[in-house]
């Protein structure tokens, strides 16, 4: 993996690409960032960089021997450590790197749910157990073989439990030149003892642009399809790239019209809409939610008088402007709250039409009645 793979993210790049350079490498980093922002191929890129042998002034060359092994996966002073579905307590990620490999080169922005895809998951937990704690301690007490680092890329340590605690002593004092890479996304859940003996780098949210541009160039979406996109994910490649295989059914359409139908009480026709829905499939019926949910905090922005941070197209910021005319920011944060307990329900495989439909009638509450549902309070992400 190389930097000019990745997305945007160019400070982080060059904040790491100096590191190098200047001698400042840290022996226990921890790359912090929100799902799809690109922490993981970062890291694997950090480390080919570290191992190349022939770097180049902006990333490592992609051509020597180190670089290769790199680009597989397969060089000896590369190992990984992640969350997988043990089925027997003496299973480590070993067990499961064929799987891993396959995954992460299909997509290096992957999350635990399409890592879960690759395996036979069934109903288990994903951890990171005793054994491989102690595989990670094995794997650490050797020397280099072909580097002159040995690096170990230790993906989302938040489901370490406290067997993470026999970690310490090889994280803080490791082999010479052994470096120990973490990759995560909520912080609240790693091991404080964990977290106080790592050098934390935080990494981002790709902004609308760069999620925009990265669709339109490399998978020749059009300007409108790719707007509609990098609007919705909020900056999550990896939700991007799930939009993507979805079929577009032109949510802003769909949801305004929903909302006048809640607005005007037309109980028929929101009948008819709650059908319609219902049969969009899981990940549409998310992704038609999602979208609800950022156009109507576009609205708040109009009516708290921060147009200037909106980045709506003009047909749709034409819209919000005239929904600012018929509810306020109390009804606005009401229908997010509402929303979003939808979207928490659907991924959790509720009945689509019973949901659309509770929903719609509290929708119609709050536009048509003026009234806000008893207990609704507005839980920003």
């Amino acid at each position: 993996m190389q930097f000019k793979q990745i997305v945007g993210q160019e400070a982080i790049k060059q904040r790491l690409i100096n590191s190098v350079k200047e001698n400042r490498v840290s022996h226990a980093q921890l790359f912090l960032g929100p799902g799809g922002a690109g922490s993981l191929p970062l890291a694997v890129a950090y480390a080919q960089y570290l191992s190349c042998e022939d770097k180049r002034e902006d990333d490592s060359c992609g051509e020597c021997s180190s670089c290769r092994k790199y680009q597989k996966l397969m060089h000896p002073d590369l190992h990984f450590s992640y969350p997988f579905f043990a089925k027997h307590k003496d299973d480590t990620s070993i067990s499961f790197i064929e799987q891993w490999r396959e995954a992460f080169l299909g997509n290096p922005y992957l999350s635990l749910d399409t890592w879960r895809g690759y395996l036979d998951a069934e109903n288990k937990q994903a951890n990171i157990n005793i054994a491989e704690c102690h595989q990670i301690i094995k794997k650490l007490s050797f020397k280099p073989f072909e580097s002159v680092y040995k690096v170990l890329i230790l993906w989302l340590p938040e489901y370490l439990d406290k067997e993470g605690n026999s970690l310490l002593k090889i994280i803080e004092e490791p082999q010479p030149n052994t470096l120990f890479l973490l990759v995560a996304q909520n912080q609240d859940q790693i091991l404080n003892t964990i977290l106080s003996r790592t050098q934390l780098i935080k990494i981002p949210a790709l902004s609308y642009n760069d999620v925009k541009d990265y669709l339109v160039t490399k998978f020749n979406q059009t300007e409108e399809a790719a707007a509609q996109i990098a609007y919705l994910c909020n900056g999550n490649l990896t939700e991007a790239l799930t939009m993507l295989q979805e079929e577009n059914n032109g949510y802003h359409g769909l949801f305004v019209q929903w909302l006048r139908l809640c607005f005007s009480n037309k109980g028929i026709e929101v009948i008819s809409f709650v059908d319609q829905a219902s049969k969009m499939g899981r990940e549409n019926q998310k992704n038609f939610l999602r979208y609800g949910i950022s156009f109507i905090r576009e609205c708040c922005m109009l009516l708290s008088g921060a147009g200037n941070l909106v980045h709506l197209p003009p047909q749709e910021l034409e819209t919000a402007q005239k929904m600012t005319n018929v509810m306020n920011i109390s009804m606005a944060n009401a229908i997010i709250t509402e929303l979003e307990k939808a979207h928490y329900h659907i991924e959790r495989n509720a009945n689509p039409k019973i949901l659309f439909l509770d929903v719609s009638l509290l929708i119609i509450k709050i536009l048509s009645f003026k009234t806000i549902p008893q207990g609704t309070q507005y839980m920003p992400n």
